[in-house]
This record gives structure tokens, sequence and C-alpha cells, in this order.
């Protein structure tokens, strides 16, 4: 069975009794306080094997006790519990030296199983020097069971080298991981370079990826540094890793293998320290089977697997995100909105295909384009209500053109204001918004001809298919 003593702080005596009970039925010697100096008391008289205890006390917060724990009994370890759920909670536990973060409620059968764990293999964490300065500044947004797992695995892997393979749907935050994970870790001081495999020309991706020398190619007038020169001291970040070419997936593996490459043309290895972070919406292992990814590639770059839920599996953070996003327009000049909670409930009930940059573009739009202080379920509805693919089922008439479809778009956000003159700046503030509909009329007036919708719309093709997969605009072409 089981041994050892157990310091329990918690200013809720519910908790303290269900913890009481639980440790003490696993075989546990169990002390129990309501304070931070009664812990603190303990501590420092070399009482107790393990510390389980609740971030905000009455009399102190654990995070400014934690230190001194740490330096007093560097091998006592801490777990933290925490009703305040977010992202930078479970930083800064892992940075102020805590063994484990639980988020509350907890699962009683796991908490027995860390204390069993931290019992048998007692070990300290390496503390960085302070992340008090983070803020309210929270890179990920969420309070859901699904979001504090995925807090739990990044404290752990910040003081860490790993390779790490992001994988989930487009619009889930694969980037704003994998910056998480560079600005919060021992990397953080060294640059951060991402790359997006499939916005780039297949035949320049290697050039891109480890540079060129001068002559190499035809146009290489002189030597260019590759991302992983860019990127070294830091983390590279290798987004849409599936879109990878097999010549470039067999050089990326030896720079994995031997921590070293040669540019395009040169001859002279060169050593890297970069960490690297990859991310794919794609299903690697069907990639594997079809003969388009190597499968050692694939073992070298999923050391730490890291899945981004949809945001049909975590509708409980819809309202944490759109207050999120509503805070974040308000810092960029947009009018503070209120949202009533009917509106939230319909938010919760929609499917959303695009995920969480689908809800950012709706509650920016929500913040751009209506003069209403509060959003209601009606605007909601009706913004719900309009169709997010391009549905082609016959030519566009003949007398309008892609300008006046254009024009009529605009139109009916303009009509929103009424009397009212638009916000100042609206242009830039409303270009997301319009790219999406300004591109699909474009493809419906071509049928779904990316080439020609290129040309009408004046930009390069490359530039409309990355513009189409960023914001997953579709074409639905009639079969008729």
């Amino acid at each position: 069975m089981p041994t050892g003593s157990i310091l329990v702080a918690d200013d809720d005596s519910a908790i303290r009794t269900v913890l009481n009970q639980a440790l003490s039925r696993a075989g546990y010697e169990v002390r129990l306080t309501s304070n931070a100096a009664t812990l603190w008391r303990w501590v420092s008289q070399g009482d107790g094997d393990l510390v389980i205890t609740d971030v905000v006390m009455p009399d102190e917060n654990a995070f400014d006790l934690l230190p001194r724990i740490k330096k007093a009994r560097p091998d006592l370890p801490v777990i933290v519990m925490s009703a305040q759920n977010t992202f930078m909670t479970a930083i800064r536990a892992s940075e102020k030296g805590a063994y484990e973060y639980l988020p509350k409620p907890f699962d009683l059968k796991e908490l027995i199983s860390i204390v069993g764990r931290a019992l048998a293999e007692p070990k300290s964490r390496q503390k960085l020097e302070s992340g008090d300065d983070a803020g309210e500044n929270m890179p990920l947004v969420g309070r859901s069971p699904a979001m504090q797992e995925i807090y739990r695995v990044l404290a752990r892997l910040m003081q860490t080298d790993l390779t790490v393979m992001i994988t989930g749907e487009s619009g889930t935050g694969k980037e704003l991981v994998a910056r998480a994970l560079h600005d919060y870790g021992k990397r953080r001081t060294g640059p951060f370079v991402p790359i997006n495999m499939a916005a780039i020309p297949r035949d320049l991706i290697e050039s891109e990826l480890f540079g060129h020398e001068k002559g190499a190619f035809t146009g290489a007038q002189a030597r260019s540094a590759g991302r992983f020169e860019q990127a070294e001291g830091g983390t590279l970040f290798l987004d849409e890793i599936g879109d990878m070419p097999m010549d470039a997936q067999t050089r990326l593996l030896r720079v994995l293998q031997q921590g070293e490459y040669t540019t395009v043309g040169g001859r002279t290895p060169i050593k890297t320290d970069v960490r690297i972070v990859a991310a794919t919406n794609k299903d690697l292992r069907q990639l594997i089977n079809q003969g388009l990814f190597r499968e050692d590639l694939f073992f070298r770059l999923n050391v730490v697997p890291i899945r981004l839920p949809p945001l049909r599996e975590r509708i409980e953070d819809i309202p944490d995100l759109v207050r999120h996003f509503f805070s974040v327009a308000e810092k960029e000049g947009l009018p503070s909105k209120q949202i009533e909670p009917a509106a939230v409930e319909r938010l919760k009930r929609y499917r959303w295909p695009g995920n969480i940059r689908e809800l950012e573009n709706l509650v920016r739009r929500l913040a751009a384009l209506y003069p209403q202080d509060t959003i209601t379920v009606n605007l909601i509805e009706a913004e719900l209500a309009t169709p997010i693919v391009a549905l082609v089922e016959e030519e566009p008439p003949a007398d309008e053109d892609l300008s006046e479809s254009v024009e009529r778009f605009l139109a009916k956000y303009f009509s929103e204001f009424g009397d009212n003159l638009p916000p100042p700046g609206l242009y830039h503030r409303i270009l997301k918004e319009v790219e999406y509909p300004l591109i699909g009329a474009a493809l419906a007036a071509t049928r779904g001809n990316q080439i020609k919708a290129a040309e009408l719309l004046g930009v390069n093709r490359n530039t409309l298919r990355k513009k189409i997969r960023d914001l997953d605009v579709q074409v639905i072409r009639n079969s008729r």
C-alpha cells in the first residue's frame, strides 16, 4: 500500500474533506490547512513528502509561496490546483516549479495517480527567471477539459527541445500553439521563424528552407539565407508539413538525424541549432500509405504529438473566445461591444466548419460593421445564415460583372450604418471580411477556375490558392 505524508492547503472546506477521504483511502497520511501560513510552517519544519495546494488562498497566493518552498526543499513535489483554468495558470505553475498543475474540478483517480508518480520519482523542475510579466496577454484561450490537457502538455514541454507535431483542422490555432511553445520556452530570446509549405512553389522549398549559393540556379544572383539559418538558436515552425515534396523531406530527415545541412549549391555542411515544431491538417499516416510522406520522417517529427480539437468539440470555450476577440478588436480601435446571452447560446449551436478562425472573423465583423452596442441573437442569426460557400448553378448574368457583385456586397454592409458614418479607417479593418466574399464571387464568376479567378482579381495564382486555403473558401459546382 502507498505510504507518505501529504500536506493539503485549500480554503474550501468541501475540497479539503474530499481530498482527505480520497488520499486516506489510498493509504496516505494527510494534514489539512486552509491557509498558506500554516502550509509554509509545515514545509519549513521538514514535514510532508508532497504538497497539494490551491493557487488562491486568503493570506497568500501559491505562486508567491512556491519559490520559497522550492528554495527551502527543492525535491518536495508540489501539485497546484486552480479554478482559474487558463493557459497562463498552467505556465506559471510550471515556471514556479510545480510538479503538476490540475484544473478544478479535477478527477480524483487522476490526482491519486499523479501523487503516486510524484512520490515514486520526485523531481524538481527548472525555474525560469520570472513569468510575472506575462499578465493577461494569453496566447491561448479556453477552459474546456480538452484545452486544459493541452495547457498541461505545453507546460511540460516549455523547457525542452523535443520536436512537436501539432495536428488539427484548419483554423484550430496550430500556429498559436507553436508560438506559445517558443514564447514561453527556453528559446524565447531566439527567433521564431514560420514557413508554410503549401504557400511556396515546390521547386523553391529547398532553397527557402536551407538557403542557396550565388549561381545555384537561374535567378540566384546572390547568396540567400534559408529559414534554418534565420531560425538559428530559436524555433522553426514547419506549417502544412504534409505538403512538403519528397526531395525536401529527404533533406529535412538528414537535418533531424545529423544536425547539419548544406545550402542549395553549397558543399560545406552547416551545423544547426533549432527546435522543430511541425503542423498539419492532413492525415500523415494516410499520406504514408499513399507513398506521399516518408514514414521515417514522420517518426522523427512526431516525438510529441499535440492534437488541437475543433471548436465543435469545445463549445464551452465560445463565451471566453468571444469576449477575448471583442477585447482585441476594441484595442485595435473598433467600438466596444456586448453580446446578449441568447446570442452566445446561438453561437454554441453552430457547427463552426472554419473553427476558431471563423469565430474570430465573425466577431471582428460584428465589431466593425454593426453600430449597435449590444449584439443580439437576431444579428447572429443573420450572420450565420450567410452562405459559407460560393454555389455555382449558372453563369452570372451577362450584364453583371465582378465589380458589380462586390459593390452589392459592400452596399449590404454599409447599409447597416443607416444615416451614421462608418468608423474611420473602415477599409483596413474589414479587409479580411471583404476578401472572403470577393474571392468567392471571383470563383463563382469563373465557375471555379482558379487561373481565371486570379487573372480577374489581378493577383498571383499562388497567392490566390493560399488565400483560398487560409480562408477556407470553397466552390460547389452544380452537376447539371
